[in-house]
């Protein structure tokens, strides 16, 4: 299994291109020793020429064109993603579905929940139908792998499966009231677990908090990217002099008493990788005291480009 990361920031990229905090004006001085990121975005790959897109950000027809990966073969139309999985309804994990309606027939795996959302209450997404055959929207059970790849192969069949974990959490704003009454909040934001060949990743960029059934996912992969979108709690409140609190928004902040960090202390036979960085994260500058704090305990940064085998 391959996995690669086409972007590692959270919403609005870094730096954001309407944001001025130290850490934006820093880069574009060129004073902070980091790396400019796109929008989250991870594929896997089964096999080769076989592609599955976990979420769909805005940025994804950038991130798809710079990877030649991803290129169609000469003389033809279609590229090798064969299937895309969406872990919430949010905005920056749906909008780039949006850049796949070119008449590519595709499987679009969610829970039954975010898919309401996406086909019941915005039409715009049913320009994905237009494909011959159309898109197949495919519902996702919670806690129970499903074969979502198998192939023929010389040693035997390949396959990959994916399990749905659910994280809680909440449904985006755009959601009506009368839709989000009846949508269970178990469906609303999920991990994935992806196994093949005892080969285990476990991907949660959005981890919300009041549930914590994802640990033993994460602990028993060999590979686990992770929540990285704010250094502490108070973040935003910080930077901004107002707002939410890092949990108020739906992420576990990395340092304090129940941050990430402390709560996989003991997990050491893991590759723990964080994703979905805000802009304002110092984790950003790799000299600060952040970033060292981070390696010391044995983790690391998901950047643009970065590729796993397992």
């Amino acid at each position: 299994m391959r996995v690669k990361v086409l972007g590692s920031a959270a919403g609005g990229g870094f730096p954001q291109w309407n944001c001025g905090c130290s850490n934006c004006s820093r880069f574009r001085l060129g004073v902070l020793k980091g790396r400019a990121r796109t929008q989250s975005q991870v594929a896997v790959s089964p096999a080769p020429s076989a592609w599955f897109l976990l979420n769909a950000s805005p940025d994804l027809r950038q991130q798809l064109s710079e990877n030649p990966d991803f290129a169609p073969a000469p003389d033809t139309r279609g590229t090798p993603i064969v299937g895309i999985i969406l872990m919430s309804a949010d905005v920056d994990c749906v909008m780039g579905l949006l850049h796949l309606r070119e008449f590519q027939p595709l499987h679009i795996y969610a829970t039954s929940s975010v898919l309401r959302v996406l086909i019941e209450e915005n039409s715009l997404f049913r320009a994905l139908e237009r494909s011959l055959p159309p898109v197949r929207w495919e519902a996702l059970p919670l806690d129970a792998p499903i074969t979502i790849f198998q192939q023929k192969a010389a040693g035997g069949i390949i396959s990959l499966t994916c399990k749905a974990v659910p994280l809680s959490g909440g449904y985006p704003d755009y959601v009506s009231d009368a839709l989000r009454k009846s949508l269970p909040a178990e469906e609303a934001v999920i991990g994935l677990e992806l196994v093949q060949n005892d080969k285990r990743f476990f991907y949660a960029p959005s981890l919300p908090g009041p549930v914590d059934n994802w640990k033993c996912c994460a602990t028993g992969s060999n590979l686990a990217l992770l929540d990285g979108t704010f250094w502490t709690d108070n973040e935003l409140i910080d930077v901004r002099g107002s707002g939410k609190t890092a949990r108020e928004i739906g992420h576990v902040p990395l340092s304090g008493a129940d941050g990430l960090l402390e709560q996989l202390k003991g997990a050491r036979n893991v590759r723990k990788v964080l994703i979905h960085l805000n802009n304002t994260n110092p984790a950003l500058d790799e000299e600060s005291a952040a970033s060292r704090a981070l390696r010391d305990a044995g983790w690391e940064v998901a950047f643009d480009g970065m590729e796993f085998q397992l």
